[in-house]
């Protein structure tokens, strides 16, 4: 059995020793582009600590017409929720020193999540943080596409899966596009 909390430990460590390496930035790869479209709503991030930056990816989806939407957090309880976001615009603080947009930014739903994570396999399973919002997040909108973005240290040979896990449908890192 696999041990979430030494494997979290060991991942954020070459993670935090990659990017202090100063890494390239992520490229937004054609199978994603492609998959841009007008009026699509895309979820992005404000990532934390040594998190990939998905920004390039994010700034790809405006250029293309997408509506751009951050994740919202106010408890462990609550489900997060995803609303609406101006890339020029101001973000508050959050929990978990979470960057996100206000409170009364209008809740969007999301044709493409872009997904932060510890790590994730070759199947595209993935290991989050483990509060279990981006799980919950997925289960409430099954049919987004769910692109995990990382470095590609964060990947390993195989992770616990749990019943509520979903799999990623691709994930993005600094060497490229990963799909099943």
């Amino acid at each position: 059995m696999i041990d979430k909390v030494a494997l979290r430990t060991r991942i954020r460590a070459a993670r935090d020793a990659f990017v202090a390496g100063n890494p390239p930035a992520i490229a937004v790869p054609d199978q994603l582009r492609e998959r841009f479209g007008h009026g699509l709503t895309v979820t992005s991030y404000v990532p934390m600590g040594s998190e990939a930056d998905p920004s390039p990816l994010a700034r790809a989806a405006t250029e293309a017409g997408c509506v751009l939407a951050l994740p919202h957090i106010t408890t462990r309880s609550e489900p997060m929720r995803f609303l609406a976001w101006e890339t020029e615009a101001a973000l508050v603080a959050g929990p978990f020193g979470l960057s996100q947009p206000a409170t009364d930014a209008i809740e969007l739903r999301p044709d493409i999540i872009l997904t932060p994570l510890v790590a994730f396999d070759a199947e595209l399973d993935r290991l989050g943080q483990g509060a279990g919002y981006y799980d919950r997040a997925f289960e409430r909108f099954p049919d987004a596409w769910r692109v995990g973005v990382a470095w590609s240290v964060q990947q390993v040979d195989d992770l616990p899966v749990e019943p509520w896990d979903m799999r990623l449908h691709a994930v993005v890192t600094e060497q490229g596009w990963i799909t099943r």
